[in-house]
Formats: structure tokens, sequence, C-alpha cells
């Protein structure tokens, strides 16, 4: 939250998209909202007066002060009330809110500095005289449940109004044992119907009481459920760190499913798992032997959850006496080192490239080489907690660009793989497996990321690579072979792991080791799913 101490000059304070009303703590106050707002991703309640949990450049669009490209707006602090009203303006439906305990009303911003003098004035470097201090937040939550947890209900007529109500009741019990706070867990709500509505995110509420209010406000929508649309919608759209993701915070979907989803949900469970989201299906109510007949998948709920295993999947038989199951599945939800899920072939593999050298591959086409390297590693989440990668170029001799430690961001890696030097000289390719093997992935042997080696070679080697390459597999490394030019096929699998031909690539030209770069990324993820299972 911001507290603002001007003088004599207003200099707006800059604000992201998800900014509420609440967050300002001036009875007047000049933002700046960014340009590129979603608009259907604005939370707005009310019209004219917006209630404070409201987006402010939402309630800016919503009431026409600026347009989507952004820009100044003064917002003024008002007392809270009841009966916000939904009203659609601008691209932007506004919600309905029985009450809240303050309001908000926003007019066109002005920079008095700018118009004074005519000069633009940055908001990173204040003028004298003027100071912006953020307010530290007080400490609150369950700091032994860290989960960023998206509760995705259901809205469908299957339900019905009423049913709808003890479901909101339940998660409202849930969210309020969980511990909801600044340090603990956070949590958002989704409502799955004929088209999936995000609630609320992750990071607009921070405290157990308004998360209850604000799950108490949510209005039942009707249509079909359409489960796998909206879990597809959730891990692909609710988890960004604008709206509030953690770093290192497993990512958890809550899934009620009264009666059985009335679509697809297999697939929306694996995009879930493909974006590191542990997916929990809490099932009400289960169809009678009659209604089997209308269920698309009667496994559907094995199918979607992030393991099969049991944790990951809970029953309830109907939605009255509720308060018994809160606890167990808060135990859950709260059990860290269980969110299997959490880990992806994108963050959580270390890949190292093994780079023909040798002088048949020549400058230029040494440069496509470390360009289609670049591409694959790109693709990954590279971080101190994340995924690593290394280099090591081959001639006769091997040399280390960097090891799994040099780098853990991906610009770095990048940077540096754009300027290796080429050595130029003969093939060893087995010699230099063995050399990567020892000094790249030795180091790194306790390491719980799954590892991969990735060979890029233009020509037969001088020396055996069936010896070397059998012991990287043995010491748990898959390896993708890719061969260019004058490659021997039998080289490049004899050097593949299992099996060959999934694992091993050959093109004729430089060139066309561009459309190899999909096939070795998909591979990768293939074989870590394959390795979790």
């Amino acid at each position: 939250m911001w507290d603002c101490e001007a003088q004599n000059v207003s200099v707006p304070i800059p604000i992201t998209c998800f900014t509420r009303g609440l967050d300002i703590r001036k009875e007047k106050a000049d933002v700046l909202c960014p340009g590129g707002c979603s608009l259907e991703e604005f939370s707005v309640f009310g019209n004219i007066v917006y209630a404070s949990v409201s987006s402010i450049c939402g309630a800016a669009v919503h009431r026409g002060v600026i347009g989507t490209s952004g820009g100044p707006v003064r917002v003024y602090s008002l007392p809270g009330r009841e009966n916000y009203s939904s009203v659609a303006a601008n691209g932007i439906q506004s919600q309905t809110l029985s009450r809240w305990s303050a309001s908000f009303a926003v007019t066109k911003g002005k920079s008095s500095t700018q118009e004074a003098t005519g000069r633009a004035v940055s908001t990173a470097n204040p003028p004298s005289g003027k100071r912006l201090k953020k307010t530290p937040e007080k400490k609150t939550g369950n700091k032994d449940c860290k989960a960023d947890i998206a509760f995705l209900i259901d809205g469908s007529f299957n339900i019905g109004q009423r049913r709808f109500n003890l479901q909101k009741n339940f998660v409202g019990k849930v969210a309020l044992m969980l511990g909801v706070g600044t340090e603990g867990p956070h949590v958002g709500l989704v409502q799955a119907s004929e088209h999936p509505k995000i609630e609320f995110y992750l990071k607009n509420f921070t405290s157990a009481k308004d998360v209850l209010f604000a799950i108490k406000e949510v209005g039942f929508r009707g249509g079909n459920s359409n489960t796998g649309k909206a879990l597809k919608h959730t891990a692909q759209k609710f988890f960004t760190a604008d709206t509030g993701v953690r770093k290192g915070i497993p990512k958890v979907v809550v899934v009620f499913i009264d009666g059985w989803p009335s679509d697809d949900i297999e697939e929306a469970g694996i995009v879930a798992r493909e974006f590191g989201v542990n997916v929990f299906i809490v099932s009400v109510a289960k169809p009678i032997p009659e209604e089997l007949g209308m269920v698309q998948d009667v496994a559907f709920v094995d199918k979607a959850v992030c393991r099969n295993n049991g944790f990951f999947s809970y029953h309830m038989p109907n939605w009255f006496g509720t308060t018994k199951y809160v606890k167990p599945l808060v135990q859950k939800l709260c059990t860290h080192e269980q969110m299997m899920c959490s880990k992806t072939c994108y963050n959580s593999v270390n890949i190292a490239f093994l780079i023909d050298g040798s002088s048949s591959v020549g400058d230029s086409n040494f440069r496509l080489m470390l360009e289609f390297v670049s591409n694959i590693a790109k693709t990954f989440e590279i971080s101190d907690i994340g995924a690593k990668i290394a280099a090591v170029q081959f001639t006769y001799d091997q040399r280390t660009e960097f090891s799994f430690t040099d780098y853990n961001t991906k610009e770095n890696v990048l940077a540096v793989l754009a300027n290796i030097r080429y050595m130029s000289g003969g093939t060893a390719t087995g010699d230099a497996i063995s050399f990567t093997v020892r000094n790249v992935f030795g180091p790194i042997r306790d390491s719980p990321n799954k590892n991969f080696l990735v060979i890029v070679t233009d020509g037969q080697s001088y020396d055996d690579v069936r010896g070397p390459a059998a012991a990287a597999h043995d010491a748990g490394i898959t390896i993708f072979s890719v061969g260019v030019a004058w490659a021997p096929l039998d080289d490049l699998k004899d050097m593949a792991s299992k099996p060959k031909e999934s694992h091993a690539f050959f093109t004729r030209e430089f060139t066309g080791l561009e459309p190899i770069v999909s096939d070795v990324i998909r591979g990768i993820c293939r074989d870590f799913l394959e390795s979790q299972q």
C-alpha cells in the first residue's frame, strides 16, 4: 500500500492493472495506469462510485476517464455504501455488490508539474520535497502452509442456486482454516459455467475476512459446467506474476464437481500439469447407475488430477454436513512436499549441450548450431530453483563453456551461448561424452532435476561412442543426438537413449536444424513426464 506525502507538485504514482482502491491510503491521489491491460481481467464493482475492492484502472476505463492505452487518473476515497450497481460501459461489465466498507471515484488525472513546465517528470526519482514510501505490510497468515490456490467452483444449472450457496460456504470454511495471509496461502476463485469467470485473483485479498466476504458476494451464473474448459482457462490465465503468483510457491487448483463434468476434462488436466499446476478434484454426489450413461468418462477424476495416487482426489457424498471434510482437505493443500505437479519439464531439468566445434563445421554453420541450442534453451524456466543449462564444445579436446552452476538467468545463458568462440579441430565425440558426464553432470549428481544431454555433431567420431553413451545412460542421463551433413545414422542411434527413433535426429543441411527444435523440446517433456509417473 502506498502512502504519499506531497507539497506543491503532484507526480502520478505508477500502479498496475490490478491495483485496487483499497491499496491507496490517501483521500486524494494521482496515479498512472499502464497501457495494455486486458479488459476481460478487470474486476470492477459499481458505477460512478466503485467499491474499493475494484481495480482502479478498470474503474477508470469503465468511467471513460482513460482508454486502454492507460494514463493519469485521480482517485478520491469515499465511505462504504450498499448496492453497488452493475453497468456495462466502455467494454467492461461492472458487477453488483450488496455492500463494501469503502468506496472510491475517479476523474481525469493531472500532472501539475508537466502542465506548469511543459516537461515530463520521472516518477522513478521524485523531485525534492516529495517522498514516496511504501508502507510495510503486516505479516499475516499461516507461514507453514504456503500455496497459491484457485478454487474452481461449479456454477452450473446442475448444481442449482441452493447447493451453489452451500458450496460457497464450504469453500469459505476451507479458506478460513488455511490461514490466508501475506505470509501464508493466497487464494482466488473461478466459477465454471457456460463460460469460465475469474471472480478474484490471488493478489486481490490477503486476509481471511476479505476472502470470506468476496466469496459470499459471488453470484450464481448457471449454464453447463464446462469444467474442462474452466480448468484449462485457469491453468493458462490465472497463475501469472501480474495476478499474484509467487516464485517457488506451489500452484494449486481445487476443482469442485457436483455430479460429473459436462465436457472433456482429461486434456485440461494435461495442460494443467504442463503449466506446473497441482489439480485436486473434490467430487460431490457421484452419479447413480441410472445416470452413468450421461457421463462422458466415468474415470474423469483419475484423468484430471495431478497424480492418480489417491492424494489429489477427494469425495463428499453431498453438500450437507460438510464441516467434517474441511480439515482433511486443508491438510492435503498444506502438504508442500506432495505437490508433485509443481515440477514440470520446463523448471525441473538439467540440460547440457555437447556442441561439435570440428573443422568440418565451419564458423557460419557453427553459428547456426548455437542458434539451434539457444532456441531450445530459451524455452525453459532457468533460475536458481528451476532449470539449469550447461554447454561443452568439443573437437579432439573438450572445453566447458559454462557449467550448470554458472548462470541462473535465461538472459545470461543466452548471452553466453551467443558468444561462444569456435574451436576448430578433429572429432572425438566419445571422449567428449565421457568428459561431460564426469565434469558437468558429476558435480550436480544430487540435483533433484532430471538430466538431459543434447549432442549436436556434423560428422563421424574418430573414437567409440557406444561405451561412453552407455555409461551416460547408466548414470541416469537421457541423450538426444542431432546429426547434420556427414554424421552417420549408426553413431546417432548408438548415442541416443531408447526408443532410438524418438531420440535421434538427422538433417542434411545446417539450416534444417530449426524444425528439430520443437522435436527435442517435446521429447524432453515427454521423457520428464514419464519419469514422474
